[in-house]
């Protein structure tokens, strides 16, 4: 198994929100990382919050991570996918993002993670960051 498609960790997230260029990290009223750039979030961890709970308990999930997506047909695609650990709720209606419980994280790859982050940080860099980024990225 080559190292892209083993599973994706909550460690992943970390390395790799951070690992794109020009990113800060700043801290919730919790502790929790918001990852940035250009003052932008991209990925944060949330706090515990009423619209994010388990069906069954009602209890509220205390992990759960949202990503920017670039548009809202990707946030469909990805919500829509039943075999996805993705989904939204009626409180990011209209917001151009999509939440994961950390917990099922490793239900990724890290290739398919790297992507999700990726696009994350492309959608709210600034286009002249974004461009620099695919450039170099692509070897140009």
């Amino acid at each position: 198994m080559s190292a892209r498609s083993r599973r994706a960790s909550v460690e992943d997230v970390h390395e790799l929100a951070y690992g794109m260029p020009h990113v800060t990290v700043v801290h919730g009223s919790s502790g929790n990382p918001v990852y940035q750039v250009g003052q932008r979030s991209f990925v944060f961890f949330r706090n515990p919050r009423p619209d994010a709970v388990d069906p069954d308990s009602g209890e509220r999930y205390p992990d759960v991570v949202v990503f920017w997506v670039p548009s809202e047909s990707d946030k469909q695609a990805l919500v829509q996918d039943q075999t996805s650990p993705f989904f939204t709720t009626p409180h990011f209606d209209g917001h151009q993002s999509v939440l994961v419980r950390a917990s099922r994280i490793g239900e990724l790859t890290l290739r398919e993670l790297t992507e999700i982050v990726q696009d994350a940080w492309l959608s709210r860099a600034s286009p002249t960051r974004a461009a620099a980024w695919l450039n170099a990225w692509r070897g140009t």
